[in-house]
């Protein structure tokens, strides 16, 4: 195969989705309309995961290196960069509020002054073993005015944010990265899911409007808050669909992988929605005889469990202090958000209007039918957060590239004018120089014919 450097001007990007019971791979580029078009999928199942963090790296290499081979073969070319999802019940998200003064006052507040903001965050004293992942500025304050989400442009002395930092364990980022090296690739950045998931899913009337995202994984539930367009909060719950699984394996005394089709086939999230009188026979081991077990027990345990993740969802809304204000509700994806009736359970336990998200509003015609689904939320969102951002980072090298070009116009503009001046100058003194040589001349001969 034809080896290509995909981080590039123009070419994919490919995004990688590690989670507790898949792998995903995604290869696209961002469309003239800003939509986004997938070039390359892969899927493998993955077991070297627990409640999204790596726990077995041999497991997980050969499960990365599988699905890079698939995606590989499909889009024809050699992957050497990904772009990769964190999640895991070691991820921490916490408020903190920056302040710097400005020593000139008389220019607008510019990018660098922002950046020198961030900057001190990032200097910020961490638990031991703790890395900063993300900060995300919500809200600005200039000389006491505050609600300001733009600043730059504006004129003050005191320059004020509050920001959203997510923090991780460094050994789970060292995990990721070893696992990337010893598949031959390179690690492009590394992307908070949640924020990922909110990429590809939420609207801008709803970010607006005040929503709660939901990403019921098969190891941790991961949830997103926005209101007025800010990044409120961040959580995530150190369990997901797998616990519904073990309930049922422990419940109905069955097989894990048992436990499992019972809950994808014939498990419901509302109890009163299912039958009494309906049971589902189960082969037992080597032949034995066949167990019944009943649809409404089924049910019963999965309620449950999931009652409990939702109760989990309702304490982050009070955290973050924006109960009853969600105008847009809650959103819920990821493979949990497949269950049956856990949109309407969702809306009982917690009160909030619910809907579930797939990740097909912002992708090009043409897209793999698969994707048409929850689970693929992240993957989506990875692709996009990382394309749009590459963009962004496009168009500030075009402008400055554009303000420098000006500016250089500029520059030869007061030197051409300059040499104008100059040359205009010698002229006149060449021209005053002979005017006043034929004035002597003349002089001195009428001084001799007197």
């Amino acid at each position: 195969m034809q080896k290509k450097e995909f981080t590039k001007k123009g070419d994919p990007v490919v995004a990688l989705d590690i989670g507790t019971t898949k792998v995903c791979v995604l290869a696209g580029r961002l469309n003239e309309y800003d939509k986004l078009e997938v070039l390359s999928e892969a899927t493998v199942t993955s077991d070297g995961v627990l409640r999204g963090v790596i726990a077995n790296t041999d497991k997980m290499v050969r499960a990365i290196g599988d699905a890079i081979a698939k995606c590989e073969r499909k889009l024809g070319e050699e992957i050497q960069t990904v772009h990769v999802g964190v999640a895991g019940k070691h991820i921490r998200s916490r408020q903190k509020h920056g302040i710097i003064t400005r020593e000139d006052t008389h220019t607008e507040i510019c990018k660098a002054d922002v950046e020198k903001l961030i900057t001190d965050i990032y200097k910020m004293v961490l638990n031991p073993g703790e890395k900063i992942l993300h900060v995300v500025p919500q809200e600005f304050t200039i000389d006491g005015e505050e609600g300001i989400t733009d600043p730059i442009g504006m004129s003050g002395i005191h320059l004020e944010a509050d920001f959203h930092i997510v923090t991780g364990q460094i050994t789970a980022f060292n995990n990721i990265e070893r696992c990337i090296k010893r598949c031959s690739l390179t690690l492009g950045s590394l992307t908070l899911e949640p924020l990922a998931s909110a990429e590809s899913i939420l609207s801008i009337e709803e970010k607006e409007a005040g929503v709660a995202l939901v990403d019921i994984g098969g190891g941790t539930t991961d949830i997103t808050i926005y209101k007025e367009g800010i990044l409120r909060h961040t959580a995530v719950i150190p369990f997901g669909g797998d616990v519904v699984t073990k309930d049922i394996q422990g419940g109905c005394n069955v097989m894990k992988t048992q436990a499992e089709k019972l809950k994808v086939q014939f498990g419901s999230a509302l109890a009163i929605e299912a039958s009494d009188n309906t049971y589902i026979a189960i082969t037992d081991l080597n032949g034995r005889d066949t167990k019944e077990i009943s649809e409404k027990n089924l049910a019963k345990i999965i309620q449950a469990r999931v009652e409990e993740i939702f109760d989990f969802i309702v304490f982050e809304i009070e955290k973050a202090n924006l109960s009853n204000k969600l105008i847009a509700g809650i959103v819920l994806t990821g493979g949990g958000a497949l269950l049956s009736n856990i949109q309407d359970l969702a809306a009982l336990c917690t009160g909030y209007s619910t809907r579930i998200g797939y990740p097909v509003e912002q992708l090009s015609q043409g897209y793999p039918v698969k994707l048409h689904s929850p689970i693929y939320s992240t993957s989506v969102g990875l692709l996009l957060k990382t394309l749009r951002a590459q963009r962004t980072i496009e168009l500030e090298e075009l402008e400055s590239n554009e303000v420098e070009e000006a500016s250089n116009e500029l520059e030869q503009d007061v030197e051409f004018e300059g040499n104008e001046n100059e040359n205009q100058e010698k002229k006149e003194g060449i021209i005053n120089s002979l005017f006043n040589g034929a004035k002597r001349f003349f002089a001195e001969k009428d001084d001799t014919e007197f």
